[in-house]
């Protein structure tokens, strides 16, 4: 009998204590997490961990969270991508909706509501919406 997968979330974001913190705590919670640092990053990490989900910050040095988004939706448009902002803008909102992002969230934001974001977007993927 196969052993029920564990949700896979990938966390990716310049600010390396945020994206630890975040990794531990989703961890803790019987989350397969792991965090790295940019989107280049992100983007060669992705073929071989195969997230469900991605929490991706919006604004990172080498490349913006929205081209991110876009090659992962691109690439695998089953997974779902929850950006982060610590600078809103409509639109930059509109625009992670109009390519595929499941949500759009303001920093700063409680672990336990972004973990509620996390897991609406994995239930979604699994039921294939």
């Amino acid at each position: 009998m196969d052993k029920p997968q564990r949700m896979k979330v990938l966390v990716v974001d310049n600010e390396r204590g945020f994206a630890s913190i975040l990794a531990d705590h989703l961890t803790s919670r019987k989350i397969t997490a792991e965090s790295v640092y940019s989107g280049k990053e992100a983007l060669s990490y992705i073929p071989h961990f195969k997230p469900d989900v991605i929490v991706l910050d919006l604004q990172m040095p080498d490349m913006s969270g929205l081209e991110v988004l876009s090659r992962v939706k691109d690439t695998d448009p089953a997974i779902e991508v929850i950006l982060l902002t610590g600078n809103a803008s409509f639109d930059a909102g509109i625009a992670c909706m109009q390519l595929g992002a499941f949500d759009y969230i303001f920093k700063p934001v409680d672990l336990d509501e972004l973990i509620t974001h996390i897991s609406n977007a994995y239930h979604k993927k699994m039921r294939g919406e």
